[in-house]
């Protein structure tokens, strides 16, 4: 993955083909996502709020275990549920 310091699970890869998640749009997500939610168990989600084309609106969410290094990105996957995982403050 170009500059970032994330590694990719095989599992991110094989998701990343079947939901058509670009690699460039990861990317983005990792190096500047819009938010950052701690999850459990020393994971956190990278979230991003971004136009997957025709003008629709995804929330692409990256699933990073911290607790390695480099840190490894352990699923992703996009939803048009934007509400449910938002986080507002």
């Amino acid at each position: 993955m170009g500059e970032s310091n994330f590694k990719l699970s095989r599992h991110v890869k094989e998701e990343m083909e079947r939901r058509s998640i670009p690699l460039n749009l990861l990317e983005s997500v990792l190096e500047s996502p819009q938010q950052v939610v701690s999850e459990r168990g020393g994971k956190r989600t990278y979230q991003s709020q971004l136009d997957f084309g025709a003008g629709k609106i995804f929330l692409l969410r990256a699933i990073v275990d911290e607790t390695v290094d480099p840190p490894i990105v352990v699923t992703v996957y996009r939803t048009s549920k934007i509400t449910k995982y938002w986080r507002t403050v």
